[in-house]
């Protein structure tokens, strides 16, 4: 018996999850939340991946050009029943996936690492200045 290696998500996990961040995307852009804090807030949904059975959906969030995203998780959690309702409405699944939404620090570290590559120090040391 041969061992099993994990393995990257299947072709059907990726098609769901990227439906699953189009719909969001498309909810967030058109801004009709009761809550006026996400009605307010430019959210953009950066990357979703699903588990294997397709039940739970974890949806990366960011705000461009701020950092604050963490102060919206409370309000995305009270709005997640209504989120969820917009996938199934959207998507032909047997279960619509409970969604669960994280920061998406991906742009900072990559500003941050721009940042640095700029610095004198670093550009000496890289043969650029």
């Amino acid at each position: 018996m041969t061992k099993k290696t994990a393995a990257g998500p299947t072709q059907r996990q990726l098609r769901v999850a990227e439906e699953i961040r189009h719909v969001l995307s498309g909810v967030f852009a058109r801004a009709e939340f009761r809550d006026p804090e996400l009605a307010a807030a430019h959210i953009t949904v950066t990357e979703v991946r699903i588990a294997p059975d397709l039940k739970r959906a974890t949806a990366f969030i960011s705000r461009l050009g701020r950092s604050d995203v963490e102060a919206l998780l409370p309000s995305l959690q009270r709005a997640t029943p209504y989120l969820r309702g917009q996938v199934a409405k959207a998507l032909r699944l047997r279960v619509a996936p409970d969604i669960v939404f994280q920061p998406d620090h991906a742009l900072d570290y990559a500003m941050k690492i721009e940042e640095l590559m700029h610095r004198p120090e670093i550009a000496r040391d890289l043969g650029k200045g």
